[in-house]
């Protein structure tokens, strides 16, 4: 016989919750206030440490496990809908010679500079992160091959145009090279071999001299009107000869 005695009450004073706060408040919200009771409290507190777990700290922007969670979720929308979306691979170029010069202060600097300008880029619909040191990545849903280039020029543009104080009197102009691949539609790719394909186009603009952009033209993934109707149709139908009939309350066929 089920339970019917309430569900234990949470004592705040029960829980070590002085460092979830102090990473809550990393998060750049407000921490909740104690005085709340306690399961609002609480989930207030989950809210900002997830919020937390899916951001870089020195940029804001999402992190690579986000990166990843959209990207997986992206390949399955487009196997589905066939729309296109780019995928943009952006690297800060000689972004080493700045830290060795400069220091790893002016290399934040140049990366926090970087990542406001690449969000000023970006449509709200675009995922941005940073990929992991001074590279960036954004998936671009419903992006069409016509556009592609011209928008991953406009970034490039704009990066280049916006030189980074790192002290004061002190500019470095920066540049970036971007690497982009299509999505394969109707086909459900792998994100290490959308991934894969977007850095190999980073690679060829870097070999090419930096400070440009590589784009791989739009696979050529059509399927058939026949094709696409069995993606949608049930996995299993079963012939005529194997037909059951519908089985009726008391698990017997009628």
């Amino acid at each position: 016989m089920a339970s019917t005695a309430p569900p234990p009450l949470v004592d705040l004073r029960d829980l070590r919750l002085e460092t979830a706060c102090a990473l809550a408040g990393q998060a750049g919200s407000a921490i909740p206030p104690p005085g709340m009771a306690p399961a609002p409290f609480l989930q207030g507190l989950i809210d900002r440490l997830c919020d937390l777990s899916l951001k870089d700290p020195l940029t804001g922007l999402a992190n690579r496990r986000h990166f990843q969670a959209v990207l997986d979720a992206e390949i399955d929308r487009v196997a589905r809908s066939g729309e296109a979306a780019l995928l943009l691979m952006l690297d800060i170029d000689r972004f080493k010679q700045v830290n060795d010069t400069h220091g790893h202060v002016a290399g934040d600097r140049v990366l926090q500079s970087v990542a406001r300008t690449l969000a000023q880029c970006v449509r709200p619909m675009d995922t941005l992160a940073r990929y992991g040191g001074e590279e960036f990545a954004i998936i671009m849903p419903a992006c069409q091959a016509a556009f592609g280039k011209a928008v991953a020029e406009r970034i490039r543009r704009a990066v280049a145009e916006a030189p980074v104080q790192i002290a004061p009197g002190t500019w470095l102009e920066v540049s970036i090279s971007i690497g982009g691949a299509y999505a394969m539609q109707w086909i459900r790719s792998s994100p290490v071999l959308w991934t894969d394909r977007a850095d190999h186009q980073l690679y060829l603009a870097k070999a090419a001299g930096r400070n440009r952009v590589c784009i791989e033209p739009q696979p050529d993934s059509t399927v058939s009107a026949e094709e696409k109707g069995m993606l949608f149709e049930p996995l299993y139908t079963p012939s005529d000869w194997g037909a059951l009939g519908a089985m009726n309350h008391s698990g017997n066929a009628p």
